[in-house]
């Protein structure tokens, strides 16, 4: 079978919180007993691996960049007008991501597609619906560019914002070096703090052999998960994110309005093709697939089988999958929102100006 569920989450940075290392994957479970005695074939769990959580660093350099990056993820500064800035599209209250169907930039632009979870993203093949960027530290510029988000006119401009701020020359230069407060080492700052964000889940403890740690009924949803060909394209530690696949393989999708990876390469094979997300926090991360046409899950797996898998699944089989994707919703990231560096004399000016 083709797959399921191909563009069930929004994507697409955020860290824990640093005043504890536990992380927080519900109740805890009795002692696990022998894989063997358990009802999913070893083979099927083989696809995937466990999600560890983002690792505890001493190194005052990372610490540094990880500093930066989080105030810079959440300075309107760095935007057209002083209106929105990273977290403004990826709510950490909603998974990660943006509970609009379409994400509302600076002065009202209105982005084409949702936006997808910042959580868990730093480890996708590539980056963006289109797959158009490698890694984060390419990704992390392009919404402060993009002239329906952020809508900065350029890499200059955002290096005299920076600038102009005496704590962000100060905390840049202790992070990367001399001559680092510009636009690239933001970026590279902002990635720094996206590769924070893991959400290791209740999922994760199955995987690690605690067999209890999901209920029957998301048992049964795995297996069906399984049994119906979604595995085939959402596998692996994210569950997903890992390869590019056409939106309607069986049935042609309902809306064809936006070509996918065409419009990045121009193959008349990547016409329709986005980048596979991450299941992980698909219950948070409402509404689905690139254009955030579907507010609900149900439906959208709903969809799946029917235009990625040729099948009518019942309201019994929607049910236990839907059952175990909550499975896949983890320890969700606690970011108190940092106080920002102060303007310098200039600043002001820089903003309001644009």
């Amino acid at each position: 079978m083709r797959l399921l569920c191909t563009y069930i989450a929004a994507l697409a940075a955020c860290h824990r919180s640093e005043a504890s290392d536990a992380v927080d994957l519900g109740p805890a479970p009795a002692a696990s007993s022998s894989r063997k005695t358990d009802s999913i074939n070893p083979r099927l769990l083989r696809r995937f691996r466990a999600l560890e959580p983002a690792p505890v660093t001493t190194d005052p350099v990372s610490i540094a960049r990880v500093k930066v990056g989080t105030e810079l993820f959440f300075d309107r500064r760095l935007s057209a007008g002083g209106e929105t800035s990273c977290d403004t599209c990826h709510a950490f209250d909603r998974g990660g991501a943006d509970p609009r169907p379409t994400s509302v930039g600076s002065r009202g632009a209105k982005g084409t597609r949702n936006a997808p979870t910042v959580f868990n993203a730093a480890w996708h093949v590539a980056q963006f619906w289109d797959g158009r960027e490698p890694d984060v530290e390419h990704q992390a510029g392009g919404p402060i560019l993009n002239p329906k988000e952020m809508a900065m006119r350029g890499p200059e401009e955002v290096t005299a914002v920076l600038r102009s701020i005496p704590g962000y020359v100060d905390e840049l230069t202790t992070a990367f070096g001399p001559e680092t407060v510009d636009f690239t080492h933001a970026t590279l700052a902002i990635a720094a703090f996206e590769r924070t964000l893991r959400t290791p889940a209740r999922w994760d403890a199955y995987l690690a052999g605690t067999l209890d740690a999901l209920t029957a009924k998301e048992k049964e949803g795995l297996k069906l998960f399984a049994d119906i060909g979604c595995v085939q394209c959402h596998t692996g530690e994210l569950v997903g994110g890992s390869m590019f696949q056409k939106a309607g393989a069986i049935t042609p999708w309902p809306n064809q309005s936006d070509q996918g990876r065409f419009e990045v390469t121009h193959l008349d094979a990547d016409r329709m093709v986005f980048k596979v997300p991450s299941l992980r926090n698909v219950a948070l991360t409402a509404p689905y697939f690139h254009d955030g046409s579907v507010s609900n899950l149900s439906e959208a797996v709903r969809m799946m089988g029917r235009y990625q898998l040729g099948i009518q699944l019942d309201d019994g089989e929607i049910e236990a999958i839907v059952a175990w994707l909550g499975s896949l919703t983890g320890a969700q990231p606690v970011i108190a929102r940092p106080k920002l560096p102060a303007d310098g004399p200039d600043t002001a000016g820089l903003v309001t100006a644009r």
